[in-house]
């Protein structure tokens, strides 16, 4: 018996392997997915032995689904429950709001069916382009923090800046100060020196989903994407910059790099507040009681409506996409969209392609040079279409650009974590902002215009006689498209 297994161990495995594939493949038919998501499962399953077995296994999993991500713990606490009626707006104050932004106010009561997305009027907003600017700011108010300081990024190294923040982190710590600190496991990096520097100081901080045990590399694909900074309850920032060398521009920095973040005094600091504290309910598994100290009153000079949109395993609908396609079908003079990884379903698709045929003024920003081969041809395959509705796409030359933001009819804009592609819409955890705020909008709009100066737009007819070759590599990125 031992000798024939012995011989045949290849054969018995091939075996195994395609009764786990036809499992999967069941599996995938009975979830009645996007079919094209579920032809790429099946293709991998069926054609990759054994390979395409571990892919379904890290990419397959539907955790929106299966609620495996549980938000009642803190959404349920009486404290979260208060906040979130006090921030609901009242039917009088609805109706102002629909005066301002007519056709917009479809978007504004999409979200609020989400009672995790309550408008908030009272706000001030400052817009910060590249990382200069954001961590300058950012050093300011950390350095101000009087009771508490809550930290939630994708990317956190210990390089020149991040260990920049993280002793500011130690001091205030040192001195009362509660500081609580997440990070994705997989984007972020902190040597184990660091992390018993933040222990000895008072800091608690807990990795998001680490996967260096086995039994966590199943969820390795279900990353943390959001940026959030929390200081006192009362600032928060959100947006596209992470904590790493990478996304400042130093004077011997060799890549210019590209993005927009946001900072926020108001009302829309509690939205982030509770999505912060259900992110560090699964992390930390404390059970911890939350308190309206947390919550402080706040004034504002400015009244910018916002609504801070989450999405993820954690949510039972793809928020952010939501509200991207609504957006979108609303728009009556332009979007201008800055992503820079742009893989989108059908339905972001057909959305941008209707409006630029129905007059509507639509221009995209992606990167010339992506960080990702396969994004970079996945994203090339979808571009025909675009053009060919009179979509005017533009490649962004001078650097990388990071910035995930859009602008439609100097009223509404957006700014957050979320890429427009299917990890974005859902896989990963995202948080964007959505302000509803003419001065504003037409901030972006002017930071998007000048970006179009160091851009080449695509000529449809050029782009037709592309080498062959270029469209092959296309096709075959875009089979993956749905996974990655």
């Amino acid at each position: 018996m031992l000798e024939y297994l012995k011989d045949n161990y290849w054969i018995l495995l091939l075996i195994l392997n395609y009764v786990i594939a036809i499992s999967a493949v069941v599996t995938v038919i009975l979830k009645n997915i996007n079919p094209t998501k579920t032809m790429s499962y099946i293709i991998i399953l069926v054609v990759f032995p054994f390979f395409g077995v571990v892919v379904y296994y890290l990419f397959g999993q539907e955790y929106r689904k299966n609620k495996i991500f549980s938000r009642k713990y803190v959404l349920n606490q009486s404290t979260i429950k208060s906040i979130n009626e006090d921030l609901v707006l009242s039917d009088r104050k609805i109706k102002a709001v629909d005066d301002v932004l007519d056709a917009k106010i479809k978007l504004v009561q999409l979200l609020c069916n989400n009672k995790s997305s309550p408008l908030t009027l009272c706000n001030e907003i400052d817009i910060l382009k590249n990382g200069e600017i954001k961590f300058e700011r950012l050093f300011q108010d950390l350095a101000k923090a009087k009771h508490h300081i809550h930290i939630e990024y994708y990317i956190l190294k210990d390089d020149k800046i991040g260990t920049k923040i993280l002793d500011i982190l130690c001091d205030k710590a040192k001195n009362g100060v509660m500081v609580r600190l997440t990070y994705d496991d997989v984007g972020s990096k902190i040597s184990s020196k660091m992390k018993r520097k933040l222990s000895d100081c008072g800091v608690a901080h807990f990795p998001f989903m680490p996967v260096l045990l086995p039994k966590f590399t199943g969820k390795m694909n279900y990353r943390n994407h959001r940026k959030i900074a929390i200081i006192d309850g009362k600032i928060a920032y959100v947006g596209g910059i992470n904590i790493s060398d990478t996304y400042i521009n130093y004077p011997d920095s060799t890549l210019y790099w590209r993005d927009t973040h946001l900072r926020i005094v108001g009302e829309a600091v509690k939205s982030l507040q509770i999505s912060f504290f259900t992110t560090w309910d699964f992390v930390s598994n404390e059970n911890i009681k939350i308190d309206t100290t947390y919550f402080p009153e706040v004034t504002c000079k400015n009244d910018v409506a916002v609504q801070i949109a989450n999405s993820g395993p954690d949510t039972d609908w793809p928020y952010i996409m939501e509200a991207m396609f609504t957006a979108i079908t609303t728009a009556e003079d332009y979007i201008y969209i800055t992503t820079p990884y742009f893989v989108p379903n059908d339905q972001i698709i057909t959305a941008l392609q209707i409006a630029a045929k129905s007059g509507v003024d639509v221009k995209i920003i992606i990167p010339k040079n992506s960080d990702s081969w396969v994004v970079k041809h996945a994203t090339n395959s979808y571009l025909e279409r675009l053009l060919d509705a009179n979509i005017k796409v533009y490649r962004y030359t001078k650097g990388f650009v990071h910035a995930k933001t859009m602008v439609v009819d100097d009223a509404f804009s957006t700014i957050g974590t979320s890429n427009m592609d299917h990890r974005s819409f859902n896989i990963n955890f995202e948080v964007n902002a959505f302000i509803y705020d003419v001065e504003n909008s037409k901030i972006l709009k002017q930071h998007f215009l000048e970006d179009l100066k160091d851009t080449d737009k695509i000529d449809l007819e050029r782009w037709l006689h592309r080498p062959k070759f270029e469209k092959f590599k296309e096709s075959y990125s875009r089979l993956w498209s749905p996974l990655i």
